[in-house]
């Protein structure tokens, strides 16, 4: 075989070079003058590490006679071998008697992989995510304090006016329309439920219609061509049986449906034309007011000099289990469906995981609530749309605690980001409703960009 004998003539050496131009050799044989010089480069590279390992000093810092380190680049001529003077072997010695040695470094433990300690710039990113997490929540509190909280003296004074306005509209509905089949109203909204935030300055009066259970029935809005969940629509049954008129509430079908704008602009007619507000208000001491258009179902009441309530009128009707609301979809097509009424079991849900664990669920949902109401570009993100992501989160997570608040409020904001990117927002009581349909893709892309860009500095939602 090629390079099998001993090559006279060459200068002897420690036996590298000879082992070097054996492979060589051989090589060229196996794989002919193209893999040969590749294996001839790998080997001369391998050789040259191996110079360089031998020839390093016992000091980094010692200087040969030229100036030079002694440690530097070899001056390579051609491919001989470079020899193994004693120096070199004195010096290599002297290198592997410095390397430490440990009594737990066996010649098992050489191979065993080694935990990596933590670093000291990992700890000081781990404490510095640890103090914003602590300036974060230190403001939220701050924040709660100074801008989301309402005086519990203010609350009381709204509620009070809710309450005789009620009072007159129930005495004045019964005295002159008393074949109107009505069922007792109701105050409700965040006011009522304390989930209002910034100021006391809006309620909602339920005004619950009676319906003949055997002349009425409610189409879910996906069963629909508008494929809506979320909506219903309420449809005039047995005709021929029972005539129009059969009902009072058949003044307000159309199309053979019972149309929540019909409703309300009954309604309208009462609250604005009927009812001598100014003179009630002298009685109880306010001032009342329809409020101006769009809102034709609205009161506005100045109970104090310097504060207002908006009472919003909004008839409602139960059907079996579902209870719908006359409040309009956005889309003016879709003006004929009924809403189907989720703000009660979302709150009453909320309200009761926070009472079982004495958590934050409601705290962080009121701080969302004034971000969004005082940031002109989040005023389209609705209180329902809020809790859910609230109730979502609480599916996740289990610890609600006070002093979570930081983190959890990080957390819901990049799920509602997550949503606005996916476009859905499920209901947590009813999944298949999406809680984004009535938004325009534009706005869903506005709410996105705004709350994207708060997330590397969210105490700027704090400064609104």
């Amino acid at each position: 075989m090629a390079g099998a004998g001993p090559r006279k003539g060459k200068k002897d050496d420690n036996g590298i070079g000879t082992a070097i131009d054996f492979v060589l050799s051989n090589a060229r044989l196996v794989l002919g003058v193209g893999g040969a010089a590749m294996l001839g480069i790998a080997t001369l590279a391998v050789k040259r590490m191996y110079d360089r390992a031998i020839s390093a000093p016992s000091s980094p810092t010692r200087l040969n006679q030229s100036g030079k380190r002694s440690w530097e680049e070899p001056n390579w001529l051609g491919s001989s071998s470079r020899l193994l003077s004693q120096d070199m072997k004195t010096n290599l010695s002297r290198s592997l008697q410095t390397l430490p040695t440990e009594s737990s470094a066996t010649d098992t433990d050489f191979f065993r992989p080694t935990k990596p300690k933590p670093s000291a710039k990992r700890s000081q990113v781990e404490l510095k995510k640890s103090r914003l997490r602590l300036s974060l929540q230190e403001k939220l509190f701050a924040y709660y304090r100074r801008k989301v909280a309402i005086p519990t003296d203010e609350q009381a004074l709204a509620k009070q006016a809710a309450v005789d306005i009620c009072a007159e509209l129930r005495s004045f509905l019964r005295a002159k329309l008393p074949d109107m089949p009505l069922r007792d109203m109701y105050l409700s909204g965040s006011l009522y439920d304390d989930l209002q935030v910034v100021t006391a300055d809006h309620i909602q009066l339920i005004v619950p219609l009676m319906l003949e259970q055997n002349l009425w029935s409610c189409i879910p809005g996906e069963e629909t061509i508008m494929n809506i969940p979320g909506f219903y629509l309420v449809r005039r049954e047995n005709p021929e049986y029972f005539p129009r008129g059969s009902s009072y509430w058949d003044r307000c079908v159309v199309g053979g449906y019972l149309s929540p704008k019909a409703v309300a602009e009954t309604f309208e007619k009462v609250v604005a034309g009927s009812i001598n507000w100014p003179a009630i208000g002298s009685l109880l001491d306010y001032v009342i007011r329809p409020a101006a258009p769009p809102a034709d179902l609205t009161l506005e009441v100045q109970y104090d000099p310097e504060r207002r309530l908006f009472i919003d009128f909004l008839p409602s009707l139960t059907l079996g289990d579902i209870v719908l609301v006359a409040k309009p979809h956005r889309l003016a097509q879709n003006d004929n469906l009924w809403r189907l009424s989720l703000r009660p079991a979302e709150t009453a849900r909320l309200r009761a995981l926070d009472q079982c664990d004495s958590g934050c669920r409601c705290l962080c949902l009121k701080i969302f609530k004034a971000v969004c109401k005082l940031n002109p570009a989040l005023g389209h993100l609705t209180a329902s749309q809020l809790t859910n992501v609230i109730l979502h989160l609480s599916q996740e997570e289990s610890n609600w605690s006070q002093d979570v608040l930081a983190d959890r409020f990080l957390q819901a904001l990049k799920g509602l980001i997550r949503y606005l990117e996916a476009g859905v927002l499920p209901s947590a009581l009813n999944p298949k409703v999406n809680l984004f349909s009535e938004l325009t893709p534009e706005e869903v892309d506005e709410l996105g960009y705004t709350l994207y860009s708060s997330l590397s500095e969210p105490e700027v939602l704090l400064q609104t």
